[in-house]
């Protein structure tokens, strides 16, 4: 009789195929009505775009963006040059393609290393509660004091230059973000009732984590990831404009920009194309990210 007992509890949380073909269709709406949000469709397209130039293009370009030629120094933009060269004859189209590509994917790291921890630590706070969650979030509330940029040339001074450390460095900023965010919404979800109808048919905490409170606070986690793309593309180029980053003669966005800072009035081109295609990726991220908040908040009122 206690086993029969137990069944419909069982049964009773988990979803039957109606509401998961109503969630489905509701997920389809989503998507459709997102496509046609003026500023994600926009940040797609230059996103898109950028990528394609990164990512792409390099494969049919047969220049090698280290090879020197004295002979081609400063030279401005042309039809052999589309981008001109450097002070070392490099061809800056084949620099600036490369290291795009390694500012993206060093970005794309920080906050995807910084979203997986501060994710971890924040729902072990917000779902265990108590002492253990208290002195976790002390802890965060403390790397929320020092400035970002500050405790990422802490690290970086620590560990060292280059790509992976500069990367773990800003990683780290990001931990205490993630956290805080995800703390503060796995303490609304646990006390939901399917949650507590969870526990109460004897769900594993591993299960209830993983299907009940991960789903409801990945918008926010996703929405935070977008909007600091932008940002963690801007200090990896920071610290590879200071040294701290990718070392020479490897191309890297923030690498070019030092490069070139002192020919600013001599050969313009080396900065402003690096510049902008720095700025129109942290543009098209953040459109992304400002789209996914409007469709992903419940509290905006969309008409």
């Amino acid at each position: 009789m206690t086993d029969s007992a137990q069944i419909p509890a069982v049964f009773a949380v988990e979803p039957n195929p109606a509401v998961l073909a109503t969630r489905r269709w509701s997920r389809r709406r989503a998507v459709l009505r997102a496509l046609r949000h003026r500023s994600l469709s926009l940040g797609l397209v230059i996103c898109t775009m950028l990528a394609f130039l990164a990512f792409v293009l390099p494969l049919f370009i047969t220049v090698d963006p280290v090879a020197q030629d004295p002979m081609a120094t400063f030279s401005p933009p042309t039809a052999v040059h589309l981008m001109g060269t450097d002070a070392f004859g490099r061809d800056l189209l084949a620099r600036v393609l490369i290291g795009a590509r390694t500012t993206m994917i060093a970005s794309l790291s920080v906050v995807l290393l910084g979203a997986l921890a501060g994710t971890t630590v924040g729902i072990v706070a917000g779902y265990v509660g108590g002492a253990v969650g208290f002195g976790i979030m002390r802890l965060i509330d403390l790397l929320l004091a020092f400035p970002g940029i500050l405790l990422a040339l802490t690290v970086t001074a620590i560990l060292g230059p280059g790509l992976v450390n500069g990367v773990l460095a800003i990683a780290v900023i990001l931990v205490p973000v993630f956290a805080r965010l995800v703390e503060g919404a796995t303490v609304e979800v646990r006390g939901l009732p399917y949650v507590e109808a969870a526990r109460c048919a004897g769900a594993s905490q591993a299960r209830i984590i993983l299907r009940y409170i991960l789903p409801n606070v990945m918008s926010g986690i996703i929405v935070l990831t977008t909007t600091w793309l932008g940002i963690a593309a801007l200090w990896v180029t920071a610290l590879g404009f200071i040294g701290l980053g990718v070392q020479p003669p490897t191309p890297e966005l923030g690498a070019i920009l030092n490069d070139g800072q002192n020919y600013i009035t001599l050969a313009w081109w080396i900065t402003v194309f690096p510049g902008l295609f720095l700025s129109l990726f942290v543009v098209g991220v953040n459109l992304v990210g400002d789209g996914l908040r409007d469709e992903l908040d419940p509290t905006l009122n969309r008409g």
